[in-house]
């Protein structure tokens, strides 16, 4: 191998193993959402979710193509202080796979801000945090069908998971899911429900169509900034978390 060969070796090696810098929350550009070309991809445009924002913040995009990711807002003023929507555009991740003879397609949306869910400690739910992710899951019998089925949905709740299997004719529009990003205050937290009422839908990209210096800036970056992580903030389609959680949320 040529020395220039190894050199452009060496320097994709690097590029790939280092996160991408952080900029501010309204900087980062959403990936357009690209033609659907497999079946899972296909399957998770078509099953897309929509989101109504009754408090908090709007969804914005976490990283770019380059790997750089937002650097959130720090908690302080109205829940939607300075976060009502990106002029750049939003963003709506996905993720997919068997589970149980199942197909699930796992749905993330980021906050730059949030307020922690249970058992986060009380004042983080009072006071609020640096970022935050919610997710939902749509399971669907096969993604290779054409009249595929939607099985059943499970949400990030305010504790653990909320889950309808099926969901209820009034939670759906179409094959579009309904939730709504809410204050939950019982709980003192910011979490997913599902609604009757009808929301936006924001560009998706789905892990494998995000370039590897976005994936690597989602799967190694610390979203947790409170002391010892004690919000528990994870993005949820990480590897490792993604599996997990997939497998806690199980409805059936």
């Amino acid at each position: 191998m040529s020395f220039r060969a190894v050199l452009i070796a060496a320097t994709a090696s690097l590029a790939a193993g280092v996160l991408g810098q952080v900029i501010g929350h309204n900087q980062v550009r959403p990936f357009l959402e690209p033609e659907p070309v497999t079946f899972s991809q296909k399957a998770a445009v078509k099953y897309k979710p929509q989101l109504k924002i009754e408090d908090g913040c709007h969804p914005y995009p976490a990283v770019q193509k380059d790997g750089s990711i937002s650097g959130g807002l720090k908690w302080s003023g109205p829940q939607d202080g300075e976060c009502t929507g990106s002029k750049l555009g939003s963003q709506i991740y996905a993720r997919s796979k068997w589970v149980n003879d199942v197909w699930a397609i796992m749905y993330a949306w980021y906050f730059p801000k949030g307020r922690g869910a249970v058992p986060a400690p009380l004042i983080l739910r009072l006071f609020g945090h640096r970022h935050n992710w919610e997710y939902a899951i749509v399971w669907i019998d096969n993604p290779e069908l054409e009249n595929s089925t939607i099985l059943g949905v499970s949400i990030s709740a305010s504790i653990s998971y909320a889950s309808e299997t099926p969901p209820e004719a009034n939670h759906v529009d179409g094959e579009s899911v309904k939730l709504e990003y809410y204050y939950n205050h019982l709980f003192g937290s910011t979490s997913l429900q599902l609604t009757e009422d009808t929301g936006e839908f924001q560009d998706l990209v789905t892990w494998d169509q995000l370039t590897k210096l976005a994936r690597y800036s989602l799967n190694n970056t610390d979203w947790d900034e409170t002391l010892f992580n004690l919000a528990g903030l994870k993005m949820p389609l990480k590897d490792g978390e993604f599996d997990e959680l997939l497998n806690k949320a199980w409805p059936f």
